[in-house]
């Protein structure tokens, strides 16, 4: 009988869930716990890590869980390995569910630099205006450079205080573009710092700063093992051996 593990957080998880529980699928969705209010899903929840590649493994024996699915932010590098690890160690089947990473358009200035620390090294040593969109787990690197104006934007208000002094932003996704415009102009904005997750819900801000002429350092995804790769939830149903009506 199929039991499947949806590792979830994306916008995409909470698409496949509502599909998986629609066919009846017998399913639990995990939250890697860093969000405090997480958005209701249709299927069993679970919240918290699971203690490493041993805990997982433990959790998919001891749970009966057939198939895995991986629909973790694509920066959730350390879980996605762990996931590659305790189904290889449990002999169970395991799919990502990742959108492809975002490419540049004529118009886009882009700073490409493969980490947080190479981000913070690009930015410039005269004070800017810097939204920083890349999670509070991220930002503590930045204070080497306290000389600008940073924005930030959380999902939940920050439960400590932060390394430096910044305007917050509580705020769910996605986002618009006319909203990122707004926002961009009503603060000033001269440079962006973003993470290259891909997708849709997120794409707003690179766009808005592409108008506005504003350039982004985009840190480029860790590299992961391999594993197999499809980008839509249609695509995962199949793999679950169900159809969908989606046609994402």
């Amino acid at each position: 009988m199929m039991h499947a593990l949806i590792l979830g957080g994306t916008a995409d998880a909470g698409l496949l869930a509502t599909e998986v529980a629609r066919a009846g699928i017998d399913a639990v969705y995990s939250y890697g716990g860093r969000t405090r209010v997480p958005a209701d899903q249709p299927l069993p929840t679970r919240i918290g890590g699971f203690g490493g590649v041993s805990g997982l493994a433990d959790y998919i024996h001891d749970e009966g869980i057939t198939h895995v699915i991986d629909a973790t932010h694509p920066f959730a590098a350390e879980m996605s390995r762990n996931a590659v690890e305790a189904c290889a160690e449990t002999g169970t089947p395991l799919i990502a569910l990742e959108r492809s990473p975002w490419t540049k358009v004529p118009g886009d200035n882009w700073i490409e630099v493969a980490d947080v620390t190479a981000a913070v090294a690009a930015l410039p040593e005269a004070s800017a205006k810097v939204f920083l969109a890349i999670g509070r787990q991220h930002i503590a690197p930045f204070a080497g450079k306290p000389q600008h104006a940073y924005t930030l934007r959380f999902v939940d208000p920050p439960e400590a205080p932060l390394p430096f002094a910044a305007d917050v932003i509580v705020s769910r996704g996605p986002f618009t573009l006319d909203g990122e415009l707004e926002m961009m102009r009503t603060r000033g904005t001269t440079w962006n710092v973003a993470r290259n997750s891909g997708g849709d819900g997120a794409r707003a801000k690179i766009d808005a700063a592409r108008m506005l002429g504003v350039p982004v350092i985009m840190i480029s995804r860790p590299k992961l093992p391999e594993r197999q790769r499809v980008e839509s939830v249609t695509e995962v149903m199949q793999w679950l051996g169900h159809r969908t009506c989606l046609g994402a």
